[in-house]
């Protein structure tokens, strides 16, 4: 393990004061600049994504920078393509993002298989399956009304 190195000590391999977090030795760290590259995103949305997607939390310097993992890298392309591609509203994208994998890792439609076989699961599955499509039918509502 080694501490969170500061944005300039990043880029000459130096590293920073006692302040700052442990992370693995073999972990590559992106300023917010980079990711915005990266991810073709300006940092305001990063910053945004921030406060609406819990499980989206970069490292921190001791100086307060944003240093993101090669993991958050990773999840922020998979909320964009929710977001962007897929047409998920945060809510809803947040929600799959929840329910996609467990503590154990296990993705949520198996976990949910698993759940299957527990009595009330069938009532769990429906009422997601009706809070994803409330979440669709208010973005069909917000685009119609804005035309």
């Amino acid at each position: 393990m080694k501490e969170v190195p500061t944005p300039r000590d990043h880029r000459d391999g130096r590293m920073s004061g006692p302040a700052a977090a442990p992370i693995p030795d073999d972990t590559r760290l992106y300023r917010i600049g980079e990711v915005s590259r990266l991810t073709a995103l300006k940092p305001f949305v990063l910053r945004y994504w921030e406060s609406e997607f819990p499980m989206l939390q970069p490292v921190k310097s001791p100086s307060g920078h944003r240093l993101y993992r090669e993991e958050d890298v990773d999840l922020v392309l998979k909320i964009k393509r929710l977001l962007y591609d897929e047409g998920f509203t945060i809510a809803g994208a947040r929600r799959h993002l929840r329910d996609s994998t467990d503590g154990s890792g296990e993705t949520g439609e198996r976990a949910a298989l698993a759940g299957a076989m527990s009595e009330g699961a069938t009532s769990q599955l429906s009422r997601k399956m009706l809070l994803d499509l409330r979440d669709g039918l208010r973005s069909f509502l917000t685009l119609l009304e804005r035309k």
